[in-house]
Parts: structure tokens; sequence; C-alpha cells
């Protein structure tokens, strides 16, 4: 695979996985995140924006609480 198809792969499953944890993910994208042939780039990407979410959410509520 060339370094601009990953490049792009990698951007496309980041987009993806974003799209999908706040639920804006049209249904014509995960229609073509389906048709990709190994699902664990789309895992992998979806475990760590779900960690960073949960980190992200735990400094601002400790942040803003007194």
């Amino acid at each position: 695979m060339s370094k601009e198809k990953q490049h792009n792969r990698f951007f496309r499953v980041i987009q993806s996985t974003i799209a999908g944890l706040f639920g804006i993910q049209s249904e014509r994208n995960r229609q073509e995140d389906f048709k990709e042939k190994s699902p664990f780039d789309y895992i992998l990407a979806g475990i760590i924006g779900v960690i960073a979410l949960l980190v992200i959410m735990t400094i601002v509520v400790k942040s803003v609480l007194p």
C-alpha cells in the first residue's frame, strides 16, 4: 500500500470513528466502513476514542467542580 493511501486511510478511520462516537455518521459512510476487509483499525480507533473521550470529560468535570 502506498504512503498516500495509508495516509488517507488513517484519516478516514479517524474521521469515521469520531463521527460514530458522536452519532453523526452518515449511512453512506457507514456502509463504506463495513466494506473494509478488516475491522481491526476501526475497533482499535474506537477503543482509543472512547478512552480519550472519558479522559477529556473527567478533566473538564474536575476543572469545573470545586
